[in-house]
């Protein structure tokens, strides 16, 4: 089983990892972790730094999940990134996490999360960051 993981450096992204390691370690699944950003890598807060990236590899090495990760930069959406992903490596598993937005900020920034969950070619696992999560 192959599960994709939509990761940030955020609360909703941390706890998407960790819901993507506890259905690999069940799924005895192998784990893809995507990281993207659209244009400055070096602003964006959603591109993980170096520090990010070695908490999600001990993450993944200390539950014994087999992972890879991916880190994209293309002036692509995340959304676009993640279905595209999912399509090439053929993915069981789409997790991704959630964060609360308003009505006028889901109207005026769209929804990656809509998106994913519209065109993703496999079931999409959604989460909500909790105190357990962080």
């Amino acid at each position: 089983m192959i599960i994709v993981v939509g990761y940030a450096p955020t609360p909703p992204g941390q706890a998407a990892l960790l819901a993507a390691v506890e259905e690999a370690q069940q799924r005895r699944g192998s784990l893809v972790v995507l990281n993207s950003s659209r244009g400055d890598a070096l602003s964006d807060p959603g591109f993980a730094q170096p520090a990010d990236l070695e908490w999600v590899r001990a993450t993944c090495a200390e539950a014994g999940v087999d992972f890879s990760i991916r880190q994209e930069v293309r002036g692509k959406e995340a959304s676009e990134e993640l279905v595209a992903l999912l399509n090439e490596v053929n993915a069981d598993l789409c997790v991704i996490g959630l964060r609360r937005r308003s009505a006028v900020g889901k109207m005026l920034l769209g929804s990656n999360a809509h998106r994913i969950l519209t065109e993703a070619p496999c079931h999409v696992l959604s989460v909500k960051p909790t105190d357990r999560h962080v």
